[in-house]
């Protein structure tokens, strides 16, 4: 089983990779928050046969205990502010910047894991949660103190720093949950949650959620089977069989792999800062560091 997850997981990042580049080809279109919204729209939507036609899983769901059920709520919350916030950050700042801070969680996972799932932080992990404070301090510094005409804003990257914190938050309330509840189930109310809280968001901040262009929507939808399905679901359904830690490093995938599609996609064609390149292999480097099992490697 842990094999499966294994290439669940290589599966899922490798998918979610396409994540930013979907939206970052849109926004100009779209608005942020209507990005967000309409992807965990979608992939609600896309799961629900699922769980409408096996028995068994309408059967678990009527069966979660109260307590079980108010904590998916809350994850389902996280995930809305993940998404609300790390959508919203990629057309402050790059996609380089955006997706490696954004994947930064282990800084949080690593310490929350240790006292809640008792996996101890060895003296390495340690030093890899310093280096990867310090490689966030040279990405963000170094492109506001040194060289204000890149992409980068301000906003943007802490904005993408609250993203992450949310994202660790999610894949914590995740690993304790997938324990006793199967993905779909879990799936369903977590996205569920955060489809209604990004719904209501988008009217509190009047932002419009129709007469967008058909394409627009399609690449949503798309965007929802790639990353949504394969990427978040895959990824949901891993959770039960490797350690919270592992689960987090393996995210280092997403921003090395989304970094070169914004390269190489002429579309969008950005080159990230010397600052950003720097930063960022000190804080993938960091992040390694503080998630990899001290026994093996």
């Amino acid at each position: 089983m842990k094999n499966h997850a294994h290439i669940a997981l290589f599966i899922s990042i490798f998918s979610v990779s396409f994540a930013s580049i979907f939206i970052v080809t849109i926004q100009e279109n779209v608005p942020s928050l209507s990005i967000a919204f309409y992807r965990l729209f979608f992939t609600t939507l896309l799961i629900m046969p699922m769980v409408f036609l096996r028995i068994k899983i309408r059967k678990e769901l009527f069966s979660l205990s109260r307590s079980t059920l108010y904590i998916m709520i809350i994850i389902g919350i996280i995930l809305a502010a993940h998404f609300a916030l790390w959508v919203t950050s990629l057309k402050l700042t790059s996609v380089a910047s955006s997706v490696i801070l954004v994947t930064a969680h282990p800084l949080l996972v690593g310490p929350v894991s240790h006292f809640l799932f008792k996996e101890k932080l060895s003296f390495v992990n340690i030093f890899g949660i310093i280096l990867s404070v310090s490689g966030v301090f040279i990405l963000v510094y170094g492109n506001y103190g040194f060289n204000s005409g890149v992409l980068d804003t301000l906003e943007g990257n802490i904005l993408a720093i609250l993203g992450g914190i949310a994202a660790g938050l999610y894949i914590l309330g995740g690993r304790k949950i997938r324990k006793n509840v199967s993905v779909s189930s879990y799936a369903f109310v977590v996205y569920g949650v955060g489809t209604i809280v990004l719904f209501f968001i988008c009217l509190f901040f009047k932002t419009p959620l129709y007469n967008f262009n058909l394409n627009d929507y399609l690449i949503i939808l798309l965007m929802a089977v790639v990353a949504g399905l394969f990427g978040h679901t895959l990824y949901n359904w891993a959770l039960k069989n490797v350690r919270a830690s592992l689960a987090s490093v393996a995210l280092l995938g997403e921003p090395i792999g989304s970094t070169l599609l914004a390269f190489i996609i002429p579309w969008i064609n950005q080159i990230p800062s010397q600052y950003t390149i720097l930063g960022g292999v000190i804080i993938l480097l960091g992040i390694y560091l503080t998630a990899i099992n001290k026994d093996k490697t």
